[in-house]
């Protein structure tokens, strides 16, 4: 074999795993492997996971914080507002450069398959061309999905929806909404219906952001879920942020959660910035408006969660790590046993996974050999911790190492090195279970 992990923790709890892999593929999952590899590597008790997956990205204004303002009240609406100051000086050279290098932070920090929306209300599609450049630069070590998003309103804005048609054929992958943004209630279901009828007739995935708003009477994952139904698009329909539900009557979420099931909607939380972007018309209490997280999974829905921003007009903080999105989503949504806590890991790892539809994802026999050891010994502890990314491997081949953080201590009596890890049960209190 050219590469054997062994000794690994595996998701799902299972201990003392040998990983073989064989060029771009795993060839054998199992325990105290016989087989040798050309190269062997101990991950020494260790989480060996599936790379993380951002389900819901903006990589066409990522790094461009402070241009050509800093958005001052924070709010999203002021972020639009900055975006379209900006979007007139872009050129392709500049959102290339800075998408290429938040896909290296991206790869230290495992995260290897992006859905990225992009803007299409700029009749030049110059940001469509540019990550359409670095999607085929990345090919060799990230997943990269494009979404034609039309960021002003498919109505709203002129000549939007031939923009969204020729961002298609020139090869975007999904077709993206944002009916909430529409002038009326009525044309943003007209959207979402000419959106999915369209997405319907060329075979695409659909993504849209639906109902970003502390408005209770922004229904329109309703009409998202009815198309969906309707046009037979179960399984390639996503609604992203879903805010709205955070302040809808619970009598009809009641009424609304199965609806989603039954359609087989994925819904997207993006807990950094739904946090921060929404409540702001509120004093006390203020909504933090993420959506229904909990009820969403207990009804059966795929929920993953997103990034959504980094360093941009609407989030001045970030730094492409999925592990960061996990703990914030788990204390906001009150995720805190043990079966839900796995289940946020689950949100940025093999949920958003399936939502994009990846193929051969994860650790097991035949699947693509990508995969990243980490820091910690489970789940659980890797969103604790945030946990160091040790290896990151892409279709068999290492491509980023990171040492893990160890602080060294001056205190008397006390060890000289502590690492935050909690010893398993039955070693000693300030060692790992090695």
């Amino acid at each position: 074999m050219d590469l054997v992990i062994r000794n690994a923790t595996l998701p799902d709890g299972s201990h003392g795993i040998d990983i073989g892999i064989e060029g771009e593929r795993i060839v054998a999952v199992e325990q105290r492997m016989r087989a040798q590899g050309a190269r062997e590597i101990d991950a020494d008790g260790d989480l060996v996971s599936p790379p993380f997956v951002d389900a819901h990205f903006h990589m066409d204004s990522v790094l461009s914080y402070g241009l050509p303002r800093v958005n001052q009240s924070g709010t999203l609406l002021e972020g639009i507002r900055v975006w379209g100051e900006l979007k007139p000086q872009l050129s392709q050279d500049a959102l290339v450069e800075r998408a290429m290098r938040y896909c290296d932070w991206a790869v230290a920090r495992g995260l290897l398959a992006i859905r990225t929306h992009v803007d299409v209300c700029d009749e030049r599609l110059l940001a469509v061309e540019a990550l359409l450049d670095v999607k085929r630069r990345v090919a060799p070590y990230l997943d990269l999905q494009l979404v034609a998003f039309p960021q002003d309103g498919l109505l709203r804005s002129p000549g939007a929806f031939d923009n969204l048609k020729r961002a298609i054929a020139m090869g975007v992958d999904v077709v993206g909404g944002i009916p909430h943004f529409e002038r009326t209630m009525a044309q943003g279901a007209e959207s979402v219906r000419l959106l999915c009828e369209f997405a319907a007739d060329k075979g695409l995935r659909v993504d849209m952001h639906c109902d970003e708003t502390d408005d209770p009477m922004s229904r329109h994952i309703e009409s998202l879920a009815y198309e969906t139904q309707r046009l037979g698009l179960q399984g390639r329909v996503a609604g992203s942020h879903l805010t709205s539900m955070h302040s809808m009557d619970n009598y009809y979420v009641s009424k609304l959660l199965p609806l989603i099931a039954e359609s087989g909607v994925a819904a997207i939380a993006n807990p950094l910035i739904n946090i921060t972007l929404q409540g702001r018309h509120d004093s006390y209490p203020k909504r933090r408006g993420m959506t229904r997280v909990p009820e969403l999974m207990a009804a059966g829905v795929d929920v993953a969660f997103g990034h959504d921003c980094v360093l941009d007009p609407w989030y001045g903080m970030g730094s492409g790590d999925m592990l960061e999105v996990a703990h914030m989503g788990l204390h906001v949504a009150q995720m805190t046993g043990v079966e839900a806590m796995a289940a946020c890991f689950t949100a940025v790892t093999e949920t958003p996974a399936r939502i994009l539809g990846l193929e051969d994802y994860g650790i097991a026999t035949g699947r693509y050999a990508d995969m990243v050891l980490l820091d910690a010994g489970s789940p659980v502890e890797a969103i604790r911790l945030r946990a160091a990314r040790k290896l990151v491997v892409r279709r068999g081949a290492i491509v980023s190492e990171t040492a893990p953080s160890q602080a060294t201590l001056h205190l008397p009596g006390r060890p000289a090195a502590t690492d935050f890890r909690i010893p398993a049960a039955g070693t000693q209190a300030g060692t790992h279970n090695r």
